[in-house]
């Protein structure tokens, strides 16, 4: 049986990164982020998660009402990916800068951490697909995908090669928040995120400076990844719930556990 958390508990969330034990493996810039989210049941999110985790929840007030979790489609640049146990060999160059769109929900495991389950993450190039899928078996697709940003807009087009399914989110940004509220911490501040692989339910943390965060509207909207993720297909047709930008961040991940 899943356990559950006490209807209205505060989260143990944290807006800053607890930091790593032992050296990061890998050290990424993640730019020009869009964060759209919106809210559903647990019951739509329950079923794909893997072995040992259950939704993490929030409502839109920022209380852990125990129904409502989140699901995420976020785009971002990924530029200087960098491997620092090799040093300067480590560094990728060229083929670590791409663009990225993944859907993400929200995760809690039986020790209490809260993390990430990406459901699809599609990149705009093949050997980095390659590559994270053999490393880490999170489930990348290879795509087209393209960044586009100018006149107080950032947005993401990609379609998935061998498929027909396409996203596209454009996101006018606005003020810069200066205190994240409680549920913009919960979706932004995660550090780590929950693999299923050979077996086994893996908790793999991450850390990076505190979000640079602004509150963003949305221009353009239309995506089938929600959907083929097995989440409900009618939830990109409803506003989303929120939306936010940030610069971007460095971050680093520790070895999976």
């Amino acid at each position: 049986m899943t356990a559950t958390r006490p209807v209205g508990a505060e989260p143990s969330l944290q807006s800053a990164a607890p930091g790593l034990t032992g050296r990061p493996w890998i050290s990424q810039d993640w730019l020009d982020v869009v964060f759209v989210h919106w809210r559903v049941d647990v019951s739509a999110v329950a079923p794909l998660l893997p072995a040992g985790t259950r939704p993490d929840t929030m409502s839109v007030d920022g209380v852990d009402d125990g129904v409502t979790t989140w699901v995420g489609l976020i785009g971002f640049r990924f530029e200087d990916t960098r491997f620092p146990p090799l040093g300067p060999l480590g560094r990728t160059g060229s083929v670590g800068d791409f663009v990225e769109v993944n859907v993400r929900v929200y995760t809690v495991d039986e020790r209490g951490q809260h993390g990430v389950v990406f459901l699809s993450l599609d990149a705009g190039k093949l050997l980095p697909t390659i590559g994270a899928r053999v490393a880490t078996g999170l489930p990348y697709w290879w795509a087209n995908a393209e960044h586009r940003s100018g006149h107080g807009r950032v947005g993401y087009a990609m379609r998935r090669h061998g498929s027909h399914l396409r996203s596209l989110v454009e996101v006018e940004v606005g003020e810069a928040i200066a205190e994240p509220s409680t549920l913009e911490t919960f979706l932004t501040a995660r550090w780590g995120m929950h693999v299923r692989r050979a077996g086994a339910t893996r908790y793999w943390p991450n850390e990076h400076e505190p979000w640079a965060l602004h509150r963003g509207t949305v221009a353009t909207l239309r995506d089938d990844l929600i959907g083929a993720a097995g989440l409900p297909l009618a939830l990109t047709s409803l506003a989303p719930d929120s939306v936010l930008y940030s610069p971007g961040v460095t971050t680093r991940f520790g070895a999976g556990r």
